[in-house]
């Protein structure tokens, strides 16, 4: 064989094993942690806290729906409205059967531990990550955390309307795949969000508002809110995205009411939780509602509420795109004929208004025209009947979807912020 012959078959074999070599040292595909679960946190108003008698020497198991799947987790319970240390002894996730069952798959349990300990004791105020865990679980599975508590909280953190069923019992039942004598509750408490390891493209919006996204009118245990129709509409059309539903019924963006001001938890509910790229914002019927109900109704304090609902929202877009998030605004639906508010003309001008700024000011990075996909076109000022929960106020679930339907996708796939 010539000198250049075997110089070129020496060259051939060098690279086959660099080639060989690169592979077996090639960087795993970056991920990050994405909030695949979460909720915006409140103090329960007295009617819905967890008597007392329920965190003594007590196991409460919550059952939420994920929107990602993956094979590696995270737990963050929160102690944020409470007024001392709260701690938890033992905790649990696993795979739940089924929603509206409090029974897990025994295979799937794994024990939570918080720097390689059982218990933690989380201040008052704060928020405490589990150590990650890993458990293989699809998109949109059913996911039970479980806890026990020796005593109950100094003062409850949690969200009332969770439209999912939670059970109580008696003693250390974490570990415990079958609860047959579980007590039920429709709500959650000091459960904050559950966290995948996903790919370094896969993101989260936050969907922020009021009862209409907390999902007023959506079949317990059914998972039909509007975000859910949209997590479910995303993954369709091959846009892996985790929603996060941070509504709360009554909520307002100037003022509290039932729970925190929008303007006061967005940083919380939002810009702290991990691997979020977007938020949408659909917030203000309470606002001009309770200013005509209970409010001064004059033309000047009408003027001054929309005027202080317009700078909200610029405030909210602002100290979004300082953390690179886009937000998506969404037009508020109409209401004549609710009970509750009794809107009259000037209270429907006042949400045109807000509509018309909302569709054309450019301040948002998107619009969804949420008024336009529930609005009755003959009588424009009513919700279509088809799409009413029966209050005219709240959507039934067809209207939910009508919502999750009228969410641009493509502002959710790009976002000039990221490019």
């Amino acid at each position: 064989m010539s000198q250049p012959a075997i110089a070129v078959l020496l060259a051939a074999v060098l690279s086959v094993f660099a080639t060989g070599a690169q592979a077996r040292t090639a960087a795993p595909p970056p991920q990050h942690w994405v909030t695949s679960w979460g909720t915006a946190v409140q103090v329960p108003e007295p009617a819905n806290e967890l008597p007392t008698e329920r965190w003594h020497d007590a196991s409460l198991r919550q059952i939420v729906q994920v929107s990602l799947g993956g094979q590696e987790l995270r737990v963050r319970l929160s102690n944020v409205f409470g007024s001392g240390p709260l701690t938890i002894d033992h905790a649990t996730v696993a795979l739940a059967l089924a929603s509206g069952r409090a029974d897990i798959d025994p295979a799937s349990l794994r024990a939570l531990s918080f720097a390689g300990r059982a218990s933690v004791t989380i201040p008052a105020g704060a928020a405490y990550y589990s150590d990650p865990v890993m458990l293989e679980h699809r998109a949109f599975a059913d996911m039970a955390v479980s806890f026990h508590t020796a005593q109950a909280p100094q003062g409850q953190t949690g969200h009332p309307g969770s439209r999912s069923t939670s059970f109580y019992t008696g003693g250390d039942k974490v570990g415990e795949a079958a609860w047959p004598d579980a007590g039920k509750v429709a709500h959650w408490y000091q459960l904050a969000d559950i966290e995948v390891l996903a790919p370094a493209a896969v993101g989260a919006v936050v969907a922020l508002g009021d009862s209409i996204t907390d999902g007023h009118g959506a079949t317990t245990d059914g998972n039909d809110r509007w975000t859910d129709a949209l997590a479910h509409r995303a993954a369709a059309a091959g846009t892996p995205l985790a929603v996060v539903n941070a509504g709360i019924g009554g909520g307002r963006m100037l003022r509290d009411g039932l729970g925190p001001n929008l303007a006061a938890r967005f940083d919380r509910d939002t810009l702290a939780r991990s691997g979020v790229t977007h938020a949408i914002v659909l917030i203000g019927v309470n606002d001009l509602g309770s200013q005509h109900r209970a409010g001064e109704d004059s033309p000047a304090a009408r003027k001054a509420m929309v005027d202080a609902l317009m700078d909200a929202h610029r405030q909210l877009v602002e100290r979004a795109h300082a953390h690179g998030i886009c937000v998506i605004g969404a037009t508020i639906a109409p209401y004549v004929g609710s009970d509750y508010y009794h809107p009259d003309p000037t209270n429907e001008a006042d949400r045109q208004a807000l509509n018309s700024w909302i569709r054309g000011s450019k301040v948002f990075d998107a619009v969804a025209d949420v008024d336009a996909a529930v609005r009755d076109p003959a009588h424009p000022e009513r919700m279509l009947a088809a799409l009413d929960g029966g209050d005219h106020l709240h959507p039934n679930p067809a209207g939910y979807r009508a919502i999750a339907a009228a969410i641009p996708l493509d502002a959710l796939r790009h976002c000039a912020l990221h490019r």
